[in-house]
C-alpha cells in the first residue's frame, strides 16, 4: 500500500560541533564561478539514501564531530554512516550503514566518531531546506552556511509509516553494503600523474615512500599536508589555470595541498598528481593528525576503481529497491531511475 506524504519534525537536541545539510553537490555550477561543493565523503553520504530508499543525491546531514541528538514526531526511517561512531536509540545501541525503522519519540544519540571526521544521517523521504542553485549544500563563500543549531526542528516529508518484522522486535536487512576500512593506522591514497609530475624530479619515490600529517587548518577547501616535498623544475611562472577536485599542489612554501570539493576553481600552482577519484571519499574523512602515503595507478587502473565503486552502489541499489518492494516501504520516485555518473580518473 503506498501512503500519502506527511509532515514530520525532526527536533534537533544537539547538534554536534558543526552539522550541516548536505548532498551531492552542484551540477553546472563550475562554468560559473561557483565550486560544486556536496558531501566530502560522497560515498557515505549515498550509501546513507540508498539505505532508506532515496535518490543518492537526496538531501542529508552532514555531522563533524560532537554528540547530535534528535527526536521525531512520527516513526522515521534514517541510517548513519561515515566513520566509525557510537549510534544509540532510547540508550540502546543500534548498528550504522543499514537501515533504522524508529518509533515516533524515540531519542537518538550520535557520538564518539573515531578514525575520521565526518558522520552522514539520510532520512527516508524529503528534508525541506533552501537551496542555492539547486542544491542543498553549503557555500559559505556565497553566504549559505547551512548550519544546524540545537533546538532547530527540521521539517521531513515522507511516505514511511513504520515497520514491524513478524518474528523479531527489530527488522532484519542483509544487504550488501560497501563499508570503506576506516581502520589502518596509515592510509594508502591512490593517484595518477598530474601536469607536471614529470617536472618535479623525485616526485614518485617521494610520495609512495614517505609519510604525509594532515594539519589543523584543513577543511572543506583542501587537505594541507606536512611533509616532504619537492618543487618542480623549470617552470617559471604558471599562469592561472583550472584545477580538478584531489589536485595535489607545491605553492612556493614546502607545503603538499590536496584540493577538495569546495576548492577554488583556478590556481596558478604546479600540480604534482591527482586524487584517483575512487579515493576521493577517503580524502573527504582524513582528520587533523590523520597519516596517509600514496599509491601510484595507471589512468585505466583508476577509471576501472571507480566504475566498481559505482557498481557497487548499483548492486545496493538494486537490492533496496527490490528489498522494499517486497515488504512495502517507500521508494523515492526517482531512486529506481537513478545512473550512476560517468566515470573519470581522477
Amino acid at each position: 500500500m503506498t501512503f500519502p506524504e506527511r509532515a514530520i519534525g525532526i527536533k534537533v537536541c544537539e547538534a554536534g560541533w558543526l552539522s550541516t545539510f548536505q548532498d551531492l553537490g552542484r551540477e553546472n555550477s563550475e562554468f560559473m564561478g561557483v565550486p560544486c561543493g556536496g558531501a566530502a565523503d560522497q560515498h557515505s553520504a549515498a550509501v546513507a539514501n540508498i539505505l532508506v530508499g532515496n535518490s543518492r543525491k537526496a538531501t542529508c546531514l552532514e555531522i563533524m564531530g560532537g554528540r547530535f541528538t534528535f527526536t521525531a514526531t512520527h516513526e522515521v526511517m534514517c541510517a548513519v554512516t561515515g566513520v566509525p561512531a557510537e549510534v544509540t536509540v532510547n540508550g540502546d545501541p543500534v548498528a550504522m550503514w543499514e537501515p533504522l525503522c524508529l518509533p515516533a519519540g524515540a531519542r537518538v544519540v550520535l557520538s564518539k566518531a573515531s578514525g575520521g571526521m565526518r558522520n552522514y544521517l539520510a532520512f527516508s523521504g524529503e528534508l525541506e531546506t533552501a537551496r542555492f542553485m539547486g542544491s542543498a549544500a553549503p557555500e559559505s563563500r556565497m553566504g549559505f552556511p547551512q548550519q544546524l543549531a540545537p533546538g532547530q526542528t527540521l521539517t521531513l516529508h515522507s511516505r514511511y509509516r513504520g515497520f514491524t518484522h513478524p518474528f523479531l522486535t527489530q527488522p532484519l536487512f542483509r544487504l550488501p553494503v560497501p563499508v570503506p576500512d576506516f581502520s589502518p593506522e596509515v592510509w594508502a591514497i591512490d593517484v595518477v600523474d598530474g601536469p607536471e609530475t614529470d617536472r618535479t624530479p623525485g616526485i614518485r619515490k617521494l610520495l609512495s615512500s614517505s609519510h604525509y600529517t594532515v594539519g589543523a587548518k584543513s577543511n572543506h577547501v583542501g587537505l594541507r599536508l606536512d611533509g616532504p616535498v619537492v618543487h618542480p623544475e623549470g617552470l617559471g611562472e604558471i599562469m592561472s589555470h583550472g584545477v580538478p577536485i584531489g589536485a595535489f599542489e607545491i605553492p612556493h612554501g614546502d607545503e603538499l595541498i590536496i584540493l577538495g570539493r569546495s576548492r577554488t576553481l583556478t590556481a596558478g600552482y604546479p600540480i604534482v598528481a591527482v586524487a584517483a577519484k575512487a579515493s576521493l571519499s577517503m580524502l573527504g574523512q582524513a582528520s587533523p593528525g590523520r597519516k596517509m602515503t600514496f599509491r601510484w595507478v595507471r589512468n585505466d587502473q583508476a577509471v576501472e576503481q571507480y566504475r566498481e565503486q559505482q557498481r557497487g552502489l548499483a548492486h545496493l541499489e538494486e537490492r533496496v529497491h527490490a528489498l522494499f518492494a517486497a515488504v512495502g516501504l517507500p521508494v523515492s520516485a526517482s531512486f529506481a531511475a537513478v545512473s550512476s555518473p560517468s566515470p573519470a580518473a581522477a
